[in-house]
């Protein structure tokens, strides 16, 4: 049991989980919103309630550092065709640290992530584990993993997130990017003090500012400055 009261059951977007649940599509499922709304949150107890480490990797290898998630993934309960492939991601951008390390010391070579920069061992993974040829996963959980990504490799997730789609994974992505969330077929959900609602990309809060501030930075700075 929860406390509805208490976070992070008080956060409209978990609480509206909570009540209502939430059933997302085959293909890729976008969660945009403010920091604080929810949406980390949200994908963090979506993987540990599919049984991912919380720090982030697979659901083959368990690692942990100091736990710092809710208690949310113990309050969900995450039903998926039996059908599905197993095996799961969970990339988790603020404790991938923890992860390389963690494979590090299991030898191989995943070793040669902490040698690579940011970006860099973000796109190694995407290719060697999250949409390596030889399999599916069920399920991919991805928390702002734009946090390493330039412009170009942004454009480079969103190719590789629509051919792991076409080939039946699962993607649940938590972003504050209006690159990735322009990916065509994806299914926007978006967050805030309302809790959760459906959106297009045009819609979407970020995409307006974004669009507004590159057209006029002078219109915001001359408030900031």
């Amino acid at each position: 049991m929860y406390d509805p009261d208490v976070w992070p059951a008080n956060i409209p977007a978990v609480a509206q989980v909570l009540r209502d649940g939430l059933e997302l599509p085959a293909g890729v499922t976008f969660l945009v919103g403010e920091n604080g709304s929810g949406k980390s949150t949200l994908v963090e107890g979506i993987a540990t309630a599919y049984g991912l480490p919380p720090e982030g990797g697979s659901n083959q290898g368990w690692h942990e550092t100091r736990p710092s998630e809710s208690s949310l993934g113990e309050w969900l309960l995450a039903e998926r065709s039996p059908s599905a492939p197993r095996w799961g991601f969970f990339l988790r951008a603020e404790t991938m640290h923890g992860y390389y390390t963690y494979l590090e010391s299991l030898g191989g070579p995943d070793a040669v992530l902490h040698a690579l920069s940011h970006g860099e061992s973000f796109n190694e993974l995407l290719e060697t584990k999250l949409n390596h040829p030889q399999f599916v996963a069920g399920l991919v959980v991805l928390d702002e993993p734009e946090a390493a990504l330039s412009f170009g490799s942004s454009l480079r997730w969103l190719a590789n997130l629509n051919e792991m789609a076409k080939r039946g994974t699962q993607v649940i992505c938590a972003t504050h990017s209006p690159i990735l969330a322009s990916l065509p077929g994806a299914h926007l959900l978006e967050t805030g003090e309302w809790g959760i609602r459906e959106s297009t990309w045009e819609d979407l809060e970020i995409v307006g500012h974004w669009r507004s501030y590159l057209d006029d930075p002078e219109r915001y700075l001359r408030h900031l400055l």
